[in-house]
């Protein structure tokens, strides 16, 4: 076994940093992701969560530092070039085809990983196999038996849990969840959490996680990085990070529980 290349992280940023104008929203952020682990990204607003998230995405380009893949500098690359190498991202708000059915979503995922045009008016008989493929993932993120109803009329939970299969069907090795529970009703929010643990438990993906539930956070998450003010002021163990004095100072005078 080459120890060299198994030591490589699965995903690093080195001294990423962004500026818009005068603010600068990502400072130097240096994070590794280790392989098959569940890293979860935390901090108060504004802290650059989501803007972190859109550099390692390539949704944004940094202002300096640089983003890398199993070792491959990608920080030149545009979304769908990461997107074809393993990297996988889901946003705040759904991005899903709303007059679609719901498994006509995942198998235009599936489409695209297969590089089949993406003709939403091509006859589905000709793609029985990539249907029966999209009928497991949705099987997987146990929204099988609405298969056959439009994306637009599930409840926002629904479309949370339409949008991983989604992202499953591209199989990626990095899942980069951005906050999977915002908008949610507290009667949506066990479903997802449940969801996200079972897909740890496959042992088969590396997931990033936004998410501002603290509780949901100390229960999956083998590491937890911490950001403020676009700076990393922790990366460590859920039990240390929680202990951690500087964390509790950012979390309004120590009341990290509530964040």
């Amino acid at each position: 076994m080459d120890l060299s290349v198994a030591a490589i992280p699965l995903m690093e940023t080195k001294d990423l940093s962004v500026r818009f104008g005068g603010h600068t929203a990502v400072d130097r952020v240096s994070l590794v992701v280790e392989p098959f682990t569940l890293k979860s990204i935390i901090g108060p607003n504004g802290a650059g969560k989501t803007t972190l998230f859109n550099l390692i995405s390539g949704q944004y380009r940094p202002s300096g530092g640089g983003i890398f893949f199993k070792g491959q500098d990608i920080t030149a690359l545009d979304p769908p070039g990461r997107t074809a190498l393993g990297i996988g991202r889901s946003f705040q708000l759904t991005n899903i085809f709303p007059s679609l059915t719901v498994l006509e979503n995942v198998r235009l995922a599936l489409q695209s990983r297969e590089n089949i045009g993406l003709n939403f008016w091509r006859h589905y008989g000709s793609l029985t196999h990539l249907e029966d493929q999209a009928y497991h993932f949705l099987e997987l993120v146990l929204m099988a038996p609405r298969w056959a109803v439009p994306a637009s009329t599930l409840t926002h939970g629904e479309q949370r849990k339409l949008e991983i299969a989604i992202l499953l069907a591209l199989e990626p090795e990095l899942l980069l969840l951005d906050e999977p529970t915002a908008g949610m009703s507290l009667e949506e929010v066990p479903a997802i959490l449940e969801l996200i643990r079972q897909i740890k438990a496959t042992g088969r993906r590396t997931i990033l996680l936004v998410e501002h539930k603290f509780d949901m956070i100390m229960a999956l998450s083998d590491s937890i990085a911490v950001l403020k003010e676009g700076r990393l002021i922790c990366d460590d163990t859920p039990r240390a990070v929680a202990a951690n004095p500087v964390v509790q100072e950012a979390y309004l005078g120590g009341g990290v529980k509530n964040a």
